[in-house]
């Protein structure tokens, strides 16, 4: 059994003594730090920190905690959380016809590899029923017809709350989200792309790729907003195309790619190693 941790993430203005009082804070307590992470971004002046705390060594609980480090807080104009690492993160997923993406989620999810539940799968198609449900999963099955597609998020947005979603993924989920709702679940809604975009949108991206003679494939995990793609990044990778790779290969390639900065963008959300500034994203990896 993993140990009993506290996760204490803030990012704040930068000044002297931060780093000082928290630690101090956490001694005074007898807490033991088992990580911890800080970066000084020199370009907007703003301090980001995240320790990791063997609850054990606390005489209080996770209220107690919040109770007790809220003057420290505020003298630093502080913005901060802490979790409890022990709780798993309820995730749901949204899915359209490609599967790559969701199959990888739900492996790592029933062996252990990522800290998740899965509550539900929300899609627009059917294609995807049999599988989830064979993992004992529920899902809704919500068209998005183009004539009324207010309707369908107004449901799908009722789903997610029903589930009680602290991320909603979407799993190659081939609908774009109104801004209502990117509002709403604000750094909660996760999206994996290829990185064609924007030079080859729209359809067949891969061939018109293939026809230009790419030489690099790779895929972009970021946060959803109410601009098109273009939310704080989380992760990024590529993979090398050879001159006598076909169209299906790229395919291949850009199904691997997207599963992986997937699930480390995914993991490093739900241990809560990403802090938000602006457009930008702090990662402690």
């Amino acid at each position: 059994m993993s140990p009993h941790r506290y996760r204490l993430i803030i990012s704040c203005p930068d000044r002297v003594g931060i780093v000082a009082a928290v630690s101090g804070f956490l001694a005074s307590h007898g807490g033991s730090i088992t990580e911890a992470s800080q970066h000084s971004d020199a370009s907007t002046g703003w301090f980001f920190m995240r320790y990791e705390i063997d609850a054990g060594t606390l005489p209080f609980d996770l209220d107690g905690f919040c109770q007790a480090f809220a003057p420290i807080a505020l003298e630093f104009a502080m913005e901060w959380h802490v979790t409890d690492a022990r709780q798993p993160r309820r995730v749901v997923p949204l899915v359209s016809k490609l599967d790559h993406c969701l199959t990888d989620l739900l492996y790592r999810w029933r062996s252990g590899d990522l800290p998740m539940d899965i509550p539900c799968v929300i899609s627009n198609h059917e294609d995807m029923r049999d599988y989830v449900e064979w993992h004992g999963i529920p899902y809704h099955h919500v068209p998005v017809e183009r004539q009324d597609k207010a309707s369908a998020f107004v449901r799908v947005s009722q789903l997610v709350d029903e589930a009680r979603a602290d991320v909603v993924v979407l799993a190659r989920y081939m609908q774009i989200l109104p801004p209502d709702m990117c509002a709403r679940y604000a750094g909660r809604v996760i999206n994996i792309h290829h990185s064609f975009l924007p030079s080859f949108v729209g359809a067949r991206p891969y061939h018109r790729a293939f026809e230009r003679g790419v030489k690099l494939i790779g895929a972009t995990c970021h946060y959803v907003t109410d601009q098109l793609d273009e939310g704080p990044i989380i992760e990024q990778d590529v993979i090398r195309v050879r001159h006598d790779d076909t169209v299906d290969d790229l395919v291949r390639l850009g199904r691997d790619v997207e599963r992986a900065v997937l699930a480390r963008g995914l993991r490093y959300h739900l241990e809560d190693r990403v802090l938000v500034h602006g457009n930008k994203t702090v990662v402690f990896d």
